[in-house]
C-alpha cells in the first residue's frame, strides 16, 4: 500500500500537465480579449495625464499670445494708438 501511495504522484504527473495545458488553452481567449480592451480604453491616470498635458499646452499658448499682445500694446502706445483687445485664456476641450 505504501508503494502505491509513493508511486501515485509519479503516475498523475502527466495528468497534471494535461490539465494545466487545458486551463491555459481555455483562458487564452479571455486573456486576449482583456488585452484588447486594455489597449482600446484609456485608464483614469492616462486621461489625467492627457488632460494635464493639454492644459499646460493651452497655458503656454496663452502666455505666447499675452507676450505678443504686450509688445503690440507697447508699440501702439508709442504711436498714440489704443491697445488691441487683450487675449482671453481658452481652456482646452
Amino acid at each position: 500500500m505504501r508503494a502505491f501511495v509513493l508511486a501515485l504522484p509519479l503516475a498523475l504527473g502527466g495528468c497534471m500537465t494535461v490539465a494545466k495545458t487545458a486551463v491555459e488553452v481555455a483562458t487564452l481567449p479571455v486573456k486576449a480579449v482583456a488585452k484588447g480592451v486594455d489597449l482600446a480604453t484609456t485608464s483614469q491616470s492616462e486621461a489625467d495625464e492627457q488632460r494635464g498635458r493639454a492644459m499646460r499646452e493651452a497655458e503656454e499658448a496663452y502666455g505666447r499670445e499675452l507676450r505678443r499682445w504686450e509688445r503690440a500694446c507697447a508699440a501702439a502706445s508709442r504711436d498714440g494708438q489704443p491697445c488691441p483687445p487683450k487675449p482671453e485664456f481658452q481652456p482646452p476641450g
